[in-house]
């Protein structure tokens, strides 16, 4: 007979992906995400709102942003990726980084800004995060994944951003602040 193997650690961390699944809400985010990363998630609220004309749509795509960055952060915290898992991880962790500073200088030095640049850098992003979550989480998960850059990475969005003439100039202001501070403190 074959013996049930019972594996406590694999079951905390499905029940762990469950429980987000269920309770992203701004509170829960904000007791597991730092003040920082906090005020840019706003500001992304806030520019997808007006730019979408739809409050339940931005919310849909935050909250869905929410889910994979702290599922990501519960699968790599409690060690669950394999060699190739963890060096996508870092490759990701790169394309994020060279992403935001990209979205900061793009907003500081006129003429620059490039709209099908930043959507490969996003799109490149969304592969590998793909890549990366492939043995991990559901079918679901991946269409937040691509829910959420589906969204950013549109260039007709894009371009509306970064309108140096447009209604979300003090949005992007914002954005590049806190994606700045979060460079400087290291959490990009």
């Amino acid at each position: 007979m074959a013996t049930d193997v019972f594996n406590s650690k694999s079951l905390a961390i499905q029940a762990q992906k469950k429980i987000l699944g269920k309770m992203v809400s701004k509170s829960i985010a904000t007791t597991l995400i730092d003040d920082t990363s906090s005020d840019v998630l706003d500001e992304l609220y806030r520019v997808t709102k007006e730019y979408t004309q739809n409050k339940k749509e931005a919310e849909k795509i935050i909250k869905n942003l929410i889910k994979i960055v702290l599922k990501l952060a519960i699968l790599y915290r409690n060690n669950q990726f394999n060699q190739d898992e963890i060096a996508l991880m870092e490759k990701f962790k790169k394309k994020v980084h060279q992403l935001a500073k990209t979205v900061v200088s793009f907003h500081q030095v006129d003429y620059t800004f490039d709209r099908n640049f930043l959507s490969k850098l996003l799109n490149d992003c969304r592969e590998l995060l793909h890549q990366i979550i492939q043995r991990h989480l559901t079918a679901k998960s991946h269409g937040r994944v691509n829910n959420v850059f589906d969204h950013f990475s549109d260039c007709e969005f894009l371009a509306a951003l970064y309108n140096p003439f447009g209604p979300y100039k003090l949005h992007l202001q914002k954005l590049c602040d806190g994606v700045n501070r979060m460079l400087d403190e290291g959490n990009i």
